[in-house]
């Protein structure tokens, strides 16, 4: 799909930012996406989406949108869908994926391609928190420094 020059696609991920900064949080379903962007979200962060979010290529930099139909919804477990404050969008940093055969070391992060752009990806297993903590941490140390527009 596209808009004008700029590819965008929707993806069934959770996303949220901190500072301008956006972690995607992808896994399948029951893994907790949506508890970790709570726990981000305790911590300062801003939901951009949950469940569905908009990336769109904007020059050499990747853009998380809320998708239109969810904006400011957040489906917590146990409680419903609950309005949440949002973004309108941030520059995806760093690719979380959820995965119980996550490695226990890694010397860098991975890539994930999307829109044609290379993100830092890293694979986190579920069970073995503080699982906030360590994303703030590989934002940190593995995400991607915001681009100045």
């Amino acid at each position: 799909m596209t808009t004008g020059a700029s590819p965008w696609l929707v993806r069934q991920a959770t996303c949220v930012a901190r500072e301008g900064r956006a972690v995607l949080i992808e896994g399948p379903s029951g893994t907790g996406k949506t508890s970790l962007a709570l726990e981000l979200i305790d911590r300062g962060a801003v939901l951009v989406g949950d469940d569905g979010v908009v990336l769109e290529r904007q020059a050499d930099h990747l853009v998380a949108k809320p998708h239109p139909r969810t904006a400011g919804l957040i489906e917590v477990r146990n409680l419903g869908i609950l309005d949440e404050p949002f973004c309108a969008e941030a520059q995806v940093c760093l690719h979380i994926l959820l995965d119980s055969k996550a490695p226990r070391f890694i010397e860098k992060a991975e890539g994930i391609e999307l829109a044609g752009l290379v993100i830092p990806s890293l694979r986190l297993s579920p069970l073995s928190g503080p699982m906030a903590i360590k994303v703030e941490r590989a934002l940190a140390v593995h995400g991607l420094r915001p681009t100045t527009r």
